[in-house]
């Protein structure tokens, strides 16, 4: 049943095209009726246990006004009822109240959804709720992750395939299948837990890698939805785009990484406005990188960036490295004390031993025991990240890439829309009082393409 003032707002846009919401959304699926279309849209939709009421009283939450959190609730429910997308991923929600995920039950299981709950760790209170519509998918697999270590944070793992008329792209026996994966990251509170972060992603990446390998899965499209407490100048965004993932807003916007301050998605505790919820999409067509090679660079790419933060040039921070050994080589004694200095180790969420001995593996090109200025600049100081393209190369009329090697499926971004609609400006609206996030809705279209390999 659509709801009156979802009906009201129909009619009032009936005959012209809308970019705000469910509009852009309905007029990408329209534009693109010789391709099947899914949606998918992730939401933070602020459990009523951290929403406070009250400046002067900062232990006064929604949770303690039914009346507030159930009639919120009912608006997002209305919303997403709405939209209706295929895959619908929610952070914060609020697990330990039986009446808000009955409602949510309730009313997405009637509205045609399969839905999967998980609560993080050390019952916090809120955890996550991943939905996929049965017209859409056939559920594979679920699995819960936990990655059991700072912030109780979770991921939802789901292996669906698309389903007629869906899957209309299907050649003989090729499946058209996807991993879904949902998930909050830990909030940067201050810079000592930028490392966390990184931990938490290569986790989420190890578990898919792992997946994967044990049901023998050749490369599937990856959607990664979430609020990642961090924006396009972070390391885990980086870290992504390392491992071929791209930003699907960012990709059907033609944005590129120096347009991170066109579009926001979130105002935090403090007031700052940011872009941290992202739905990342990794195409089987995606030339990977070793998953452990990428996580070095990663960590070498914070080493630095702390080096730099320094105002250390260079030649300074080859010295800050060799600490006081004399020759003009860095030892593996030195490498720990700097890293401890950096707060990269020392600590129960930094470095583990074996992590930094990997480290030093990988720098020390050679195998000589020491790392010499050449090392220095090649492994550390000169380290950069994969450019990857936001578009698919090669595609003929149909949208299907032409190639020789073995075919598979991935998806195409055809429309990707932030709502409320300031948000796509930069700006956060004053009367938005659904959540302290936008929601995020993306239209894939799906492609035949060539398999990938490691590279």
């Amino acid at each position: 049943m659509i709801p009156k003032f979802a009906k009201t707002m129909r009619t009032k846009m009936k005959g012209r095209i809308s970019r705000i919401g469910s509009y852009a959304i309905s007029s990408s699926i329209r534009d693109h009726q010789q391709q099947p279309c899914i949606t998918c849209t992730t939401f933070n939709i602020l459990a009523p246990i951290y929403k406070r009421l009250s400046n002067e009283d900062q232990n006064f939450r929604e949770s303690d006004c039914r009346t507030y959190w159930f009639g919120r609730n009912q608006r997002i429910l209305d919303w997403l009822l709405y939209e209706r997308s295929s895959i619908i991923c929610l952070q914060e929600f609020w697990v330990g109240n039986e009446e808000l995920v009955d409602m949510y039950e309730k009313r997405l299981s009637d509205a045609g959804y399969v839905n999967f709950k998980l609560a993080r760790t050390n019952n916090r209170g809120d955890g996550l709720l991943t939905a996929v519509h049965k017209d859409y998918f056939r559920v594979v697999n679920y699995r819960d992750l936990l990655f059991n270590d700072f912030g109780d944070r979770v991921a939802q793992l789901l292996h669906v395939e698309l389903i007629d008329p869906f899957s209309q792209c299907r050649n003989g026996d090729l499946r058209q299948e996807i991993l879904i994966v949902n998930t909050h990251l830990l909030f940067p509170h201050d810079s000592s837990l930028s490392l966390v972060r990184l931990h938490q992603v290569y986790k989420i990446l190890q578990h898919v890698e792992s997946y994967q390998k044990e049901h023998n899965l050749k490369p599937i499209p990856i959607i990664l939805c979430g609020d990642w407490n961090g924006s396009k100048r972070g390391h885990v965004y980086k870290f992504l785009r390392s491992q071929g993932f791209v930003s699907s807003y960012d990709t059907a916007h033609q944005y590129t990484d120096a347009d991170a301050h066109k579009w926001v998605s979130h105002r935090n505790h403090r007031g700052n406005i940011c872009g941290v919820d992202f739905i990342w999409l990794l195409n089987p067509n995606k030339y990977r990188k070793l998953l452990k090679a990428s996580w070095s660079e990663a960590v070498f790419g914070m080493f630095k960036c702390l080096l730099r933060r320094a105002s250390l040039t260079e030649t300074d921070a080859f010295a800050f490295l060799k600490a006081d050994n004399d020759g003009n080589y860095i030892t593996y004694s030195g490498f720990c004390e700097a890293l401890e200095q950096l707060n990269l180790t020392g600590h129960k969420h930094g470095l583990a031993d074996e992590e930094t001995k990997d480290l030093w593996v990988q720098a020390d090109i050679d195998g000589n025991g020491v790392v010499d200025y050449k090392e220095f600049q090649q492994r550390i100081w000169k380290t950069t990240w994969s450019d990857q393209r936001n578009d698919l190369n090669d595609e003929d009329e149909d949208g299907f890439v032409k190639s020789s090697l073995e075919q598979t499926i991935g998806f195409s971004v055809k429309n990707a829309v932030l709502f409320p609609p300031e948000v796509e400006k930069g700006r956060w609206p004053e009367n938005y009082s659904l959540s302290d996030h936008a929601r995020l809705t993306v239209v894939f279209s799906p492609i035949r393409m060539p398999c990938s390999r490691l590279s």
